[in-house]
């Protein structure tokens, strides 16, 4: 099984970026990232369980199992200079995943997290996975994005839903492990329109590391980055190349 797909290798890239994507989603949230991204740099985006390709495969059993198996697919990658990004229940996942890699002696140049409260951060943390399918799908309405889209089609519920369900579970059971805070410099971005975090919700998440912390604000709700994702990327890049 392959945890982590890249769009395309690049022998010459001198830096190389992880995706972890948001509950329910696949790799191909990052699929266009890959030509937005200089020459210079590779993508790798996390491929979960239960979906796509993967369809046929169970479910992980919790938060600290799925970044584990992640920090072990990631190791033969670390050779060069590299960035965590993730969005919603993936900022969780890849800080989680930080963790681990500066446990183990690395140091990653920045970790990105995107659309989410920090993971000490337990307001509003609702039992959206035990909703029945009409209810859920209504409050996966909310937050807009492509899933969105996807699930007005009966018959793609029955496909989807299972595996947004086993994610929001592995979310919902997630409690934050008391321990010190990242060496690792943490950026926050989100949407201006987000109603899963507040801007100033997100500020908590300065407390999570000991270096640089910066907060940017995009235009959008809580997909913002799919319109946006042109400046996100220029965003990154920034602090993966230097």
């Amino acid at each position: 099984m392959t945890w982590l797909r890249c769009a395309a290798r690049r022998p010459a890239a001198v830096a190389r970026l992880f995706c972890f994507t948001h509950a329910g989603g696949s790799a191909t949230a990052y699929r266009e990232w890959h030509a937005l991204l200089p020459a210079t740099a590779e993508l790798h985006a996390t491929q979960l369980p239960g979906r796509a390709d993967r369809f046929a495969e169970p479910s992980p059993e919790s938060m600290d199992a799925l970044a584990d198996v992640l920090t072990e697919a990631m190791l033969p990658l670390l050779d060069r200079r590299f960035a965590l990004f993730g969005h919603s229940m993936g900022a969780t996942l890849a800080y989680e995943v930080t963790r681990r890699l500066e446990g183990r002696g690395y140091a990653p140049a920045r970790l990105f997290v995107s659309g989410s409260t920090a993971p000490h951060d337990r307001r509003d943390r609702r039992a959206l996975s035990t909703y029945d399918d009409d209810a859920l799908v209504a409050e996966l309405a909310k937050l807009g994005g492509t899933e969105a889209q996807v699930l007005a089609h009966e018959a793609m519920r029955e496909i989807v839903l299972p595996y947004v369900r086993a994610d929001l579970r592995l979310l919902e059971a997630y409690r934050h492990r008391p321990g010190p805070p990242l060496r690792t410099p943490v950026s926050v971005l989100l949407g201006d329109a987000d109603p899963v975090v507040t801007p100033e919700q997100a500020k908590a998440w300065e407390a999570r590391t000991s270096s640089g912390f910066s907060l940017e604000v995009f235009p959008g709700d809580h997909f913002y980055l799919q319109p946006r994702r042109a400046a996100v990327v220029e965003e990154i890049t920034r602090s993966l190349l230097v």
